[in-house]
């Protein structure tokens, strides 16, 4: 039974196989014809989506809502909505002045979208409870912290730092109250999703991490309930920092190859869940890529049948085809089945589209390039072209900003040939200056005067 298996994967047991778990967050809603918008507002949308996603992709585990943005939203920040991305967080309502949260602005069981949430966890319980492990997806405390401070928080890190901790410790109260009612509701795993987590030093996840995420880990475990820490984006300088927090599993995008990371992940006993492409495999790669993918990810694991999950980088495309999700299933369930009928297939070769590069020697005036997975629905991403955003507002036309998305097959080409290696990242008149690390804009706006 899958439940089972995710239960003593995340009791660091040896199983018979590795563990599947998509995180068909919006994506779900396709399945079904709802809209992202429909599936992360509407309590039978939802619910309906989630029972189809059980159905076709035979999940072990499965998240009951892949939305980061539903804590922001509580504690007053406005949303961006979108009928086939997560929606993003439009206003920070601390950018301004330094300020924290009230104590009284806890979640309750009436806050925000909380009432539909719930009420959908309890039917999955009833529907699927006995044979697929839940998880309840929550915003990390960095991510929230950033939510609601804006890009002014990576400056507060150097200026300010006695109150990103409070704001952090703050938010990590926040999420652990949060935590106790998706317990109640019937969630066996608590994902905590981070993803700005890669976009700090590993210092810095020291002086403001360890102490929060140990306490949330260790509060959620008092709850009877497992737990895993996401993360997006290259954290390779922070894995060993977030296994010693004590989650009973981390998840990992592409940005990290897991056979890497498999020596530190298993010293501290914790499970390690990814990889699969978003774009370049699930979303634009056939249903042979996917299960080429997965073929070769489990080999590449050094004892696979312990402490191991396969899934999705992130929460998947909407787009995602359907029988690239079913391709991944069956790599995992009928392994040696799949691995004969790929053993001769070559994937989908992305340097054959051609792209032109512009000619960098010959600007007339410096060009920011960010490279994202796609700033509308990757927190990181987001933040990364924010500051990028400012940069233009500050030199209006003295410069030009570019973005280039990873869900684009264009974009996907251009990154091979411009040989980027992790995203987000910048570059300025074609040089890296900028990869998984968001620059203050008095940072970003020294090496941009730098090409006056």
């Amino acid at each position: 039974m899958g439940k089972q298996i995710i239960f003593d994967i995340l009791d660091h047991k040896h199983v018979d196989r590795p563990a599947w778990v998509p995180f068909a967050g919006i994506h779900a809603g396709k399945l079904t014809g709802a809209s992202a918008i429909e599936v992360l507002k509407d309590e039978d949308k939802l619910y309906e989506a989630l029972m189809q996603v059980n159905k076709l992709y035979r999940p072990d585990g499965q998240p009951v809502l892949f939305d980061l943005q539903v804590e922001a939203e509580i504690l007053g920040c406005e949303l961006q909505w979108s009928e086939d991305t997560p929606p993003t967080v439009k206003t920070h309502p601390y950018d301004e002045e330094r300020l924290i949260p009230c104590r009284c602005k806890m979640p309750t069981k009436d806050s925000g979208r909380l009432p539909m949430i719930l009420r959908t966890m309890e039917r999955m319980i009833k529907s699927v409870g006995d044979t697929t492990a839940l998880y309840g997806l929550v915003c990390g405390p960095f991510t929230l912290a950033s939510h609601l401070r804006g890009t002014e928080i990576f400056i507060d890190m150097f200026d300010e730092p006695e109150y990103v901790s409070d704001l952090i410790a703050y938010c990590a109260d926040f999420i652990i109250e949060e935590a106790k009612l998706y317990v109640a509701a019937g969630m066996d795993v608590i994902a905590v999703v981070d993803p700005l987590v890669s976009q700090i030093s590993s210092d810095h996840f020291e002086e403001f991490l360890a102490e929060p995420y140990t306490k949330i880990f260790q509060a959620i475990n008092k709850m009877g309930a497992y737990t895993s820490f996401f993360v997006c984006g290259d954290a390779t300088r922070n894995i060993e920092s977030m296994c010693k927090t004590g989650p009973d599993s981390i998840s990992v995008d592409e940005n990290i190859k897991i056979s890497d990371i498999r020596p530190i992940t298993e010293k501290y006993n914790v499970a390690v869940g990814g990889n699969i492409p978003l774009t370049t495999v699930m979303l634009h790669g056939s249903q042979q890529d996917n299960m080429k993918y997965v073929v070769e990810l489990i080999e590449s694991v050094e004892d696979p049948c312990h402490n191991f999950i396969v899934s999705p980088g992130c929460d998947m495309p909407y787009a995602t085809p359907v029988e690239n999700t079913i391709g991944v299933a069956q790599a995992v369930l009928e392994f040696d089945q799949v691995k004969e009928l790929v053993k001769n297939y070559e994937s989908t070769d992305y340097t054959k589209i051609h792209v032109d590069l512009p000619d960098y020697a010959h600007l007339k005036k410096p060009l920011l390039e960010v490279f994202t997975l796609d700033s509308s629905s990757c927190a990181a991403c987001a933040y990364m072209m924010g500051i990028a955003n400012d940069a233009k507002e500050k030199y209006g036309d003295r410069i030009d900003v570019v973005e280039y998305k990873f869900t684009v097959k264009e974009n996907i080409a251009r990154v091979i040939k411009m040989g980027v290696k992790q995203l987000p990242s910048i570059y300025i008149n074609g040089e890296l200056r900028y990869a998984s690390i968001i620059p203050g804009l008095d940072e970003l706006s020294k090496a941009i005067e730098e090409k006056f």
